[in-house]
């Protein structure tokens, strides 16, 4: 039984590893398109590809990227609850 909880954990684990870099990348790629339109637009000042990174550099800091890390956080913690519900409740 521990052998297959383990195992459960670590492909789960894996799989919202995955799941966490395909998000990031994403959202990194969303971000760096909307900073190079609003550049782009007039809204930026000096070179664009300084704009752009210093753009990027606030979004590393930003709330948005924290929020990412929910992908491991919501998952497990459902799992934890469904399962302690289902073998202890």
């Amino acid at each position: 039984m521990i052998i297959g909880f383990l195992k459960l954990a670590i492909f789960g684990l894996i799989g919202l590893t995955v799941v966490y870099l395909l998000l990031s990348a994403y959202s990194r790629s969303v971000q760096r398109e909307e900073l190079e339109k609003r550049f782009d637009a007039g809204d930026g000042d000096g070179p664009r590809d300084a704009y752009i990174e210093e753009g990027m550099r606030d979004y590393e800091r930003g709330l948005r990227k924290k929020l990412i890390w929910l992908v491991y956080i919501i998952p497990t913690a459902v799992f934890v609850a469904v399962f302690y519900g289902l073998n202890f409740g």
